[in-house]
């Protein structure tokens, strides 16, 4: 579990430089949940699929995988309005 949790930290990094757009979740905070995500959703497939032994947690490459897949859905949530953007200044 913890090592899920530290290779989705940097896998959160690497999503953010590696994935285009303008809504990306900024910030530490929003960077280390992205990919902790990430890790949790390429370990949860890997596992399913047989990739993964139920001790074993995704590797950095999956995990990087998984948060870019993840910032891809956060993408279409903002642009479709379902879920406000952090970065905007807009009040409503």
């Amino acid at each position: 579990m913890i090592w899920i949790l530290v290779i989705g930290l940097v896998a959160g990094f690497v999503a953010r430089l590696v994935a285009p757009g303008p809504n990306k979740p900024s910030g530490f905070i929003l960077t280390a949940v992205l990919g902790i995500a990430g890790a949790f959703l390429a370990t949860f497939i890997g596992q399913t699929l047989g990739w993964y032994r139920p001790d074993q947690g995704a590797g950095f490459i999956t995990a990087t995988i998984g948060a870019v897949v993840v910032l891809f859905i956060w993408n279409r949530l903002v642009v479709r309005h379902v879920i406000p953007d952090p970065g905007s200044k807009s009040t409503l």
